[in-house]
């Protein structure tokens, strides 16, 4: 998989702007995420977030775009490598968008992630006999979505499908408000993650600023291995 980079900016914490995901489709179903959290830090490298967004059954993604709350966030996809970049190719179904704050001055950074979905048309590859392969899809990740609660403590786990082995994990905190969320409303809830027993688990805390607030934590599992 290689980053490809959105440039996507948004001024502020200004009303929702009209996004862009499906231009240029002639039949598109727009897909919104949440306000998803980005982690903020000083180190090198910056901490990152990867959120998974998914276009309906039956559709892949022909188009993204993303709104954010602060200049300094940086935020990409991943895409599959091969030629042409194009709807089918680079993307799927499914899109992890990642971010990572770069700025100096954080206020409770989010972005919301968008997709326009189109018709997938199918096709296949042909297998490939020399010893030298192209590059393909090595991995697959679950993703599991939760939703919070205020008060107490929720553990979220998420595993590989059998014939799988983990090699990599990450969560997200995600928002369905229709403006960003502010700095109190994502100050309420606080996570870790660990590695355990081949399954990611990430404990969730969360305030009473979640109440009447749609809140979600995505438990993500690379996975590789599978057939």
């Amino acid at each position: 998989m290689v980053a490809l980079a959105l440039s996507a900016l948004a001024a502020g914490v200004a009303p929702a702007r009209a996004t862009n995901e499906c231009r240029g489709l002639q039949v598109c179903v727009p897909v919104a995420g949440p306000w998803v959290v980005v982690p903020t830090g000083v180190g090198v490298p910056r901490p990152q977030v990867q959120y998974q967004l998914s276009c309906p059954k039956g559709y892949i993604a022909g188009g993204l775009d993303a709104e954010l709350t602060d200049r300094a966030i940086d935020v990409g996809f991943l895409g599959a490598i091969g030629a042409p970049v194009n709807p089918g190719v680079t993307t799927s179904r499914d899109v992890v968008f990642f971010a990572s704050y770069v700025g100096a001055s954080p206020h409770a950074p989010t972005f919301r992630p968008h997709l326009g979905c189109m018709p997938s048309t199918g096709g296949g590859g042909r297998i490939p006999t020399a010893a030298v392969v192209p590059p393909g899809k090595p991995t697959i990740r679950r993703v599991r979505n939760v939703v919070l609660h205020s008060g107490g403590v929720q553990r979220v786990t998420q595993g590989c499908a059998a014939g799988e082995r983990l090699v990599g994990a990450a969560h997200a905190i995600g928002f369905y408000t229709d403006q960003p969320p502010t700095s109190a409303l994502v100050a309420s809830v606080t996570s870790s993650q660990v590695v355990r027993g081949g399954r990611v688990v990430v404990t969730v805390r969360a305030g009473t600023g979640v109440i009447g607030v749609r809140a979600i934590v995505q438990a993500e599992a690379v996975c590789a291995g599978g057939k």
